[in-house]
């Protein structure tokens, strides 16, 4: 069972590559279409109000919130799925298998903290100082990939665990200081519904159906009561069962005895099932449905939609800064970033997991080498997708500062990439251990 539910670790890495350059080509699109004598209609269209009103009752938004506030909450619950399962049963299910990613994420999270506040002299930015603290896990996985067997696989399982120890790290801080006033009420309505939720899994309750129900109620009340919305995906994805409703064995007595009536029915030369065919079918789905795990079996379904469709989409609405516009561009802010990205990243990384395993405290596998944790922290400054998305948090009301933000996030992911790429694909040559 273990190696079937980890098998959507090894699909992931593949999916995350290709969708990391997918979202490339969605970056260079948007920054073309913004910057085109047709970037008037790039802003008018992601500005779009769509919504609802009524007497007692409002939800409007801009297209661009519906994409961040609403597509997003399936991009976080998805990532609430992968720390659920890698907490349980993958990477993260030991303090021995956590040590390495855990350490690697803290330096990668709080050293470019620090750099941004340091070099930060203006306290209408100083808000932004979560913005260099996430790494983008499309877009490294992807060159890591494209670096082919020059990597070992061991290096693309520690990106993966760091990146989504450092994607935890980026939810609580948007839910401790990204978010709005609270209103207690309707957030404690949430939480009794989230527990409610957590009762019924721990039971071996699950129906998908409800579960869409209940959290799209959970999300509307987070966003009203202040919270941002998408921390409501990570909450409802771990009121997702990992383990089936039947075993294996179970299982697999049904299939046979599902075969041996199929094999007893008598058949007709129709390209249309006998009604005893179809019950037999029917009952084959439902035993189906009863022993797959609920989690890999949506993590499998959405990995697509997300990789596919959301997070370019979500490249697509935000990374489009127009570089011509009459927006002041904050140059400090956006030197900030960039340095913040990239050396706060290198150094921060580098220097904790080198310290650690010079005090013994983790183990890297042997495979890794010294320029291979090198190259890799400097991936890290890659920080497009949750970089932009803090961004928008933290400079809401001051569009010049989003715009800022966005330049030093693409220069700085560019760079990182540039340096941790050629790191990895040249470092053999100078590596010494």
């Amino acid at each position: 069972m273990t190696k079937n539910l980890l098998s959507p670790f090894q699909k992931f890495i593949q999916l995350e590559s290709l969708s990391g350059i997918l979202l490339l080509g969605t970056t260079v699109a948007a920054l073309i279409w913004a910057n085109s004598p047709w970037g008037a209609t790039y802003e008018s269209l992601w500005n779009y109000t769509v919504g609802f009103q009524t007497e007692d009752f409002s939800l409007q938004k801009p297209l661009i919130l519906w994409i961040n506030d609403g597509f997003m909450a399936i991009f976080f619950f998805l990532i609430g799925l992968e720390i659920k399962r890698e907490v349980l049963i993958g990477e993260l299910n030991s303090f021995k298998k956590m040590a390495f990613p855990l350490f690697g994420a803290l330096g990668g999270m709080s050293v470019p903290v620090l750099f941004y506040l340091f070099l930060n002299n203006n306290p209408e930015t100083l808000q932004g100082w979560g913005i260099p603290m996430a790494t983008d896990i499309a877009f490294s996985l992807a060159i890591l990939s494209a670096l082919g067997s020059r990597i070992p696989l061991s290096l693309k399982v520690f990106l993966t665990a760091f990146a989504i120890v450092d994607d935890l790290g980026a939810v609580l801080v948007i839910a401790l200081f990204y978010s709005g006033a609270l209103k207690l009420s309707l957030l404690a309505i949430a939480l009794i519904m989230l527990s409610f939720l957590y009762v019924l899994a721990y039971r071996g309750f699950y129906s998908k159906y409800f579960l869409i129900i209940a959290g799209s109620i959970i999300w509307l009340l987070f966003l009203k009561a202040g919270i941002h919305p998408t921390l409501a995906g990570v909450l409802l994805a771990f009121a997702v069962p990992l383990r089936q409703s039947i075993q294996t064995p179970a299982f697999i007595e049904n299939l046979h005895t599902i075969t041996s009536k199929l094999q007893v029915i008598p058949t007709r030369e129709q390209p249309v099932l006998t009604r005893e065919q179809m019950e037999q079918i029917d009952d084959l789905d439902d035993w189906i449905e009863r022993f797959q795990s609920p989690l890999q079996h949506l993590e499998h379904n959405l990995h697509n939609l997300v990789a596919y469709l959301i997070i370019p989409l979500f490249a697509l609405a935000n990374a489009g800064v127009s570089i011509i516009s009459d927006v002041p561009v904050d140059h400090d802010l956006v030197i900030q970033i960039v340095i913040c990205l990239i050396a706060g990243n290198s150094i921060g990384i580098t220097s904790i997991i080198f310290l650690t395993r010079k005090l013994r405290i983790v183990t890297i596998p042997v495979d890794i080498r010294n320029y291979h944790i090198i190259g890799v922290a400097f991936l890290a400054g890659i920080g497009f997708t949750m970089a932009i998305f803090i961004a928008s948090l933290a400079f809401a009301n001051a569009p010049q500062y989003v715009a800022s933000a966005k330049i030093g996030i693409l220069i700085g992911s560019f760079v990182s990439a540039i340096i941790g790429y050629s790191i990895l694909r040249w470092g053999s040559l100078l590596d010494k251990k």
